[in-house]
């Protein structure tokens, strides 16, 4: 059975939420006196990170009450309305530490069906791709779509990094005729939503940073599976994410046996 369109309204809601949280992370970005702490993992945070996470989640009670939360900061809040929104304040907080301006606000939420909304906000760009299920995808409010380009010849491909890829995997991408560059984190799936590039890969993801991602993409005309080419509405939990403009899909996966 088809799942049913997305609500316009909570597309709406999550655009608007993307864009005011992100903008309260602007307040620190490239600041002096931004002070970075380490957690368990060894992976940064900050003051912005936990700031907009917090506006989040107090938003989304005070609008969604009952929706379930789960967010990279502050955990998990369980459901009592079968929804679940998905939260990353500052998706590629290192680049945000750096000063760089390829950070972003993902936001995604989750219905009994799967995936039925993503929204991607870029508020050092500004920038926002967004999709609901059945709505299409969107850049700043405009229709956008994957690109139409076919073959990995001269395709670009992203990636947040090289450590997370198996050796064989990056040798295979690394020896084909494919542009690879590391314009990554959810910039490399914006990139890839709106037609100027043609795949983004994760071999290591958690699910608050793919969750918009598994619904922008279809929505966009592309293809979203995980990196062993697992597709399906629970793929943004599975660890991986692999995004592309469909024609490149199978051909990359088969260049590490995975196809």
């Amino acid at each position: 059975m088809t799942a049913p369109p997305a609500d316009p309204n909570d597309l709406a809601f999550a655009i608007d939420l993307a864009r005011r949280a992100g903008a309260t992370t602007l307040a620190l970005f490239q600041s002096r006196s931004l002070q970075v702490d380490y957690k368990g993992d060894g992976s940064p945070v900050t003051a912005a990170d936990l700031a907009a996470e917090t506006f989040i989640r107090k938003r989304l009670a005070d609008v969604h009450p009952g929706d379930g939360i789960v967010g990279e900061e502050h955990g998990e809040q369980d459901t009592a309305t079968g929804r679940t929104w998905v939260v990353d304040p500052i998706d590629g907080t290192k680049a945000f530490t750096k000063g760089v301006p390829l950070y972003a606000t993902l936001i995604a939420m989750i219905d009994e069906h799967g995936p039925a909304i993503g929204v991607i906000h870029l508020p050092g760009l500004g920038e926002t791709v967004a999709a609901g299920r059945g709505l299409g995808a969107t850049w700043n409010g405009e229709p956008c779509r994957v690109s139409d380009h076919v073959g990995v010849d001269g395709a670009y491909v992203m990636t947040s990094g090289f450590s997370y890829w198996p050796d064989d995997a990056l040798d295979a991408v690394l020896t084909s005729p494919a542009v690879l560059r590391t314009w990554g984190d959810a910039y490399g799936y914006a990139l890839v939503a709106t037609g100027r590039a043609e795949a983004m890969i994760d071999p290591l993801a958690n699910p608050w940073d793919i969750a918009p991602i598994s619904i922008i993409i279809p929505e966009a005309g592309g293809t979203f599976s995980g990196f062993d080419g697992h597709t399906g509405p629970d793929t943004w939990q599975r660890g991986s994410g692999m995004a592309t403009n469909g024609s490149v899909h199978a051909e990359l996966l088969g260049l590490w046996g995975a196809g």
